[in-house]
């Protein structure tokens, strides 16, 4: 039997920064990947929130580095109508640009600098099982080489992501409040020459003709760009169907995207993503803390993934930090709750993006620009900062700027 301090279960960004954060704070962390980096990962659109958490943990230099496409916002297109969010043109302070990035190298290169922080990664580990006793967390892991063991620590963080692992152990999982959608998505060589197209900022097309179906083009610094469509369940037929022949015809019904994507070389075979949104009966126990997608995710049309996960590293890094150095701590009150605070907002928003009321917040073309402002900080991610009004109350905000924009009236300020 191994004994370490802390376990951190999954090398993605929540769990590389939740590691190199408490590795900063003097504690031992052992952080166990079950795949090998790099690795494809969907999710490659950045919020500049992000980037503070990256900063903190002292990661930014290597992302910088790195080469990766700058993105300052992102646009919004309907048929004929087209407008943009620049995330430097805000109402919360904070970076107004990030990165929009292929997950499989920047997600690397996040891991490997916590490696060179000094926490102790180790790839092709699958936790089987985890038992939370009166005298610590216990997890029963198979190594690269097949054999078991086990690990004994004081913390366990689960930062799995899709794979959910603590979640599937315990028993965890509850059902999402988000219907179940699913995803077309592939990578290809671009060859963009629009001269109306930004690559700085990402792309998001509504479909002409069913407000529930978007699209999302997302730039690489390398002439290559992420494309994929979100739907219902019935967006893809039955197991036979060409998912590229779907992603191509789905594309060539928005007239923007064909415009765009008329020189593309679709070079990468499509592939899906179904029943992705999931939630978790609570996000903390005796001995864990459950991160970022292995807890709650919502669903990708504003990017809050890889935000919502980086927010949660934060706040239970901190927490952690002082528990192992004596002081009592309410997970609820220090981790669960100011996290749920940025999740709802998100859900709100999400939620309005397929009811139809923020498509028509987002298209209208006479909005104050100090509201403008307040909606750019949450597609920038700062969905935590409560003195944006749009944060304290989202559902209401929302729901009153929808009515104004569809009635065609200039929106007052909120007060």
């Amino acid at each position: 039997m191994e004994h370490r301090e802390v376990v951190v279960i999954g090398a993605g960004p929540a769990g590389a920064v939740a590691a190199a954060l408490l590795k900063r704070q003097g504690h031992d962390v052992l952080m166990l990947e079950r795949q090998q980096f790099p690795r494809f990962s969907i999710g490659e659109s950045l919020l500049a929130h992000c980037l503070e958490f990256v900063e903190e943990a002292g990661m930014l230099p290597a992302v910088q580095a790195a080469g990766f496409q700058v993105k300052n916002g992102a646009a919004f297109a309907c048929g004929d109508s087209y407008t943009f969010f620049d995330f430097r043109d805000k109402f919360t302070p904070g970076p107004g640009t990030t990165f929009q990035v292929q997950r499989a190298h920047f997600d690397k290169v996040l891991a490997d600098d916590a490696a060179r922080q000094g926490v102790e990664v180790r790839y092709l580990q699958e936790v089987t099982a985890a038992e939370f006793g009166g005298d610590g967390p216990l997890l029963e892991v198979c190594g690269a080489d097949g054999q078991p063991y086990q690990v004994k620590s004081r913390f366990v963080l689960d930062a799995s992501g899709y794979g959910r692992v603590l979640a599937r152990l315990l028993n965890l999982e509850r059902p999402s409040s988000m219907p179940p959608r699913k995803a077309i998505f592939t990578h290809i060589e671009d060859r963009i020459d629009d001269a109306g197209f930004d690559r700085e900022k990402i792309l998001i097309t509504v479909h002409p003709e069913a407000r529930g179906i978007w699209y999302w083009l997302i730039p690489f610094s390398n002439g290559r760009c992420s494309f994929g469509v979100v739907g219902g369940e019935n967006l893809i037929g039955g197991p036979g169907e060409d998912q590229m022949a779907t992603l191509r015809a789905l594309a060539d019904a928005a007239p923007n995207l064909k415009r765009i994507l008329k020189n593309a070389v679709w070079d990468t075979p499509a592939n899906t993503i179904g029943g992705y949104s999931a939630s978790v009966e609570r996000l903390h126990g005796p001995g864990y803390a459950l991160l970022g997608n292995a807890a709650e995710f919502l669903d990708p049309v504003f990017s809050s993934g890889v935000t919502i996960a980086l927010r949660s590293s934060k706040l239970a890094a901190d927490a952690l930090h002082r528990q192992l150095t004596g002081a009592d701590v309410d997970w609820q009150t220090e981790f669960a709750d100011p996290l749920m605070v940025g999740v709802e907002t998100f859900r709100a928003y999400v939620q309005g993006w397929y009811t139809g009321e923020f498509q028509d917040v987002v298209f209208y073309e006479h909005a104050q620009p100090e509201i403008r402002r307040m909606i750019s900080s949450i597609l920038a991610g700062y969905a935590w900062d409560q003195n944006n009004p749009f944060v304290a109350s989202p559902q209401r905000r929302l729901r009153m700027l929808s009515e104004l924009c569809r009635g065609a009236e200039a929106p007052p300020m909120p007060a």
